[in-house]
């Protein structure tokens, strides 16, 4: 859904939950093939049952690359990405997992090089089925202000 917005009518401590995602086999199998990381922690069941996890854990760069598709559901046309900063996986991701992400607007900062945009901060977290912090990041991306 499109939602035009600019940087004057974000609010900080504003919140958005995404649905849900259920991690699968297929998911671990794709990411691995896209990106050609065949880590045993994430293909090697076997490797992995003596494993402090006991079973195979989600790729990182697949949980943080389905946790912010989760957020696609609102896209404004004002504004766009300027990048993640301080990215954690504080918690593994296993198959059967199901995962949404929630946005929290941390700051609202003036952009030194584009005086026509504003720089906003989100926190992002994605957690697990039990409430469980699976990755932390910030989302910086920059929202044209107003005429």
């Amino acid at each position: 859904m499109e939602r035009p917005r600019h940087f004057e009518d974000y609010v900080v401590g504003e919140v958005r939950k995404t649905s849900g995602r259920t991690i699968t086999e297929t998911d671990f199998v794709v990411h691995a093939g896209h990106t050609g990381d065949f880590f045993p922690h994430h293909m090697d069941a076997e490797f992995m049952k003596s494993s402090e996890f006991g079973q195979r854990i989600a790729h990182g760069t697949m949980t943080f690359a389905i946790g912010i598709g989760l957020t696609a559901t609102q896209i404004n046309p004002l504004a766009f990405t300027y990048g993640y900063e301080r990215l954690r996986f504080p918690k593994p991701v296993f198959i059967g997992d199901t995962i949404h992400t929630e946005l929290t607007i941390a700051g609202l900062d003036d952009d030194p090089k584009r005086p026509q945009y504003g720089r906003v901060t989100e926190e992002v977290r994605v957690l697990n089925q039990r409430g469980e912090t699976v990755l932390a990041c910030d989302h910086i991306y920059l929202a044209q202000r107003r005429g």
